[in-house]
């Protein structure tokens, strides 16, 4: 609810704004508060629900990876708000650009905007297998076998391999499109030590073990190739943010004003009577907060938020936990002192899914818990 509160502070349609007292009407601080700096402070809390101290800044426009956007697409919908919370692996996808932007099969990514509390689950080198060359077409060899090794430093280890072998596998020769290579043993090495990262080296060879002709074998480069076709690196991840249950955080939604303006009881405008609880819109506009600069997808999200009261008798259309039906039962018969009517609050959340420029304008797909009111009820 308090999260609702902010948005509602933050975010308004083009009818109505309402007024800055929204974030905490009964502060009598509030009515004195510059707009600016409360408007600054929301937001500043918005991002820290988002996981960040600083919206990233991005330079000129950007083009997300192909492969990023399809991602984005199947675990979410138009809004944002997760299809399945089984799709996903992780909370977290990153990709990264090769930094070396060579024309040779070596390639390096900087990974230093993943957090070293973020458990690697799974690195994927994706290159893009170009087409062979018209005059090589007719080559006998039908298949080569294509080896990702990590780079190491001999200078830091008792053996005297420079290399690691990753991932290997064979591939038709005169096919073209992506390929991927499964690399996590490298990022996990790299996160534990950020100075071994020196990189991973591709090997093409024929199937008896000789080195194939590179005129023949060929994956897109950073350099000479267009964006849409550079190798990159995808990272899946798990930032440690569970989901808490709405069991365990009945009390917060209880407490301070936020518990007063859900007991409080709401009348219909038109006929003033009390309305139930129920469901109602609540829009997130990024590009009305400024994020449009930096989010791809979604543009906004509907948050919903609950309102309406919860009088005797409850109705099973609302939700009622059991607790709430004895309170309510004993609020309307007045059994004891200072027992409140139970309030309408969310009891289903969903998750919401954000595809953005990170600071290093790498681009994150990222899964956020409990910002979707699902349903409400009286609790």
């Amino acid at each position: 609810m308090i999260l609702l509160l902010i948005f509602g502070s933050l975010l308004w349609s083009a009818a109505s704004r309402p007024s800055p007292n929204y974030l905490n009407p009964y502060s009598e601080e509030n009515e004195t508060d510059d707009p600016e700096e409360m408007r600054s402070a929301a937001i500043k809390r918005l991002l820290e629900v988002f996981g960040m101290e600083d919206p990233p800044s991005i330079h000129g426009h950007k083009q997300a990876p192909q492969y990023m956007l399809d991602l984005y697409n199947t675990v979410a919908d138009v809004d944002g708000v997760t299809k399945d919370p089984y799709l996903l692996e992780g909370n977290t996808v990153r990709s990264f650009f090769d930094k070396l932007r060579s024309e040779q099969v070596e390639f390096s990514f900087n990974l230093s905007t993943v957090s070293r509390g973020e458990k690697i689950l799974t690195a994927e080198l994706h290159l893009f297998k170009l087409r062979p060359q018209a005059t090589l077409a007719f080559n006998r060899h039908h298949f080569c076998q294509v080896s990702v090794y990590q780079v190491l430093d001999t200078s830091k280890t008792n053996s005297t391999q420079d290399k690691k072998l990753l991932s290997s596998r064979l591939i038709p020769v005169h096919s073209t499109g992506w390929e991927v290579f499964t690399i996590t043993q490298a990022v996990r090495s790299w996160m534990m030590d950020e100075g071994s990262n020196l990189g991973l080296h591709v090997v093409v060879r024929t199937l008896g073990g000789n080195p194939f002709d590179m005129k023949l074998v060929r994956f897109a480069s950073g350099r000479n190739h267009h964006q849409s076709k550079q190798p990159m690196l995808v990272l899946f991840t798990d930032d440690g943010r569970r989901s808490t249950s709405l069991e365990s955080r009945g009390t917060s939604f209880m407490s301070g004003s936020s518990s007063r303006i859900a007991r409080s009881v709401d009348y219909s405008e038109e006929s003033g009577a009390p309305t139930p609880c129920q469901r109602h819109p609540l829009y997130v506009d990024f590009e009305e907060i400024g994020w449009s600069g930096w989010i791809i997808s979604p543009r906004g999200y509907n948050a919903y938020h609950c309102k309406g009261s919860c009088p005797f008798p409850l109705g099973q259309n609302m939700r009622p936990t059991n607790h709430a039906t004895v309170q309510s039962i004993i609020y309307a018969l007045k059994l004891l002192k200072g027992v409140e009517m139970p309030c309408c609050v969310p009891d289903k959340l969903f998750s919401i899914n954000l595809l953005y420029f990170d600071d290093a304008e790498n681009v994150v797909l990222k899964q956020y818990n409990d910002m979707v009111a699902g349903s409400c009820g009286c609790h």
